[in-house]
């Protein structure tokens, strides 16, 4: 009971009234799973030191790798909240982002990462990684796909409208073949 109220605060935005019970069913089953929620939720009260002390402290050193791995993404929320975005970056730098193998957890390490390059300046990575994390990402649980697509540069001009096609052309760009001066529409060209 004290799980559920706790997870129903911490999706809620309650991070008080989670934290309290999140501890309350740590004590009473002992388990390490609500470590990652806890942190989280001290991060979200600005209590960045006792988030760090949940995700680097003895429990997390003995937790499952699922769980490890979740504590690995809120560190890096951490240091970026304390505006080491290099730190948040290489704190997800663990064995299940190279060894591409797709996991039930790969989708939240992949668009965690993302996140994390990009807010260390690091676009293009960031694309790539919010486009692997879009690929595992089977229920939509990321908004991955959309995140991708913002940084996605590229436009497919043969899709547009002919006219703005020409509105769009670069003036200085010399002109396709069949577009040459004083070559009309219906005529020929004089040699192939």
């Amino acid at each position: 009971m004290r799980e559920a109220a706790g997870v129903a605060a911490y999706r809620a935005g309650e991070w008080a009234d989670a934290l309290t019970e999140l501890r309350a069913a740590r004590r009473l089953t002992g388990r390490k799973s609500y470590l990652p929620l806890m942190a989280d939720a001290e991060r979200a009260l600005g209590r960045l030191d006792r988030a760090l002390d949940l995700v680097t402290g003895p429990d997390s050193r003995v937790a499952d790798r699922a769980i490890a791995i979740e504590l690995r993404i809120v560190e890096s929320g951490i240091r970026r909240d304390q505006g080491l975005p290099d730190a948040a970056v290489a704190v997800l730098q663990v064995p299940e982002l190279a060894d591409g193998r797709v996991r039930p957890g790969s989708a939240r390490l992949y668009y965690a990462y993302a996140d994390a390059l990009l807010d260390a300046g690091r676009e293009d990575e960031a694309r790539e990684w919010f486009g692997k994390a879009a690929a595992a990402d089977k229920d939509d649980m990321t908004d991955a796909t959309d995140r991708f697509e913002e940084l996605d540069s590229v436009v497919f001009d043969y899709l547009a409208d002919p006219d703005e096609a020409d509105e769009l052309a670069d003036p200085d760009e010399p002109a396709e073949a069949g577009e040459l001066a004083g070559a009309g529409e219906d005529e020929e060209p004089a040699s192939r």
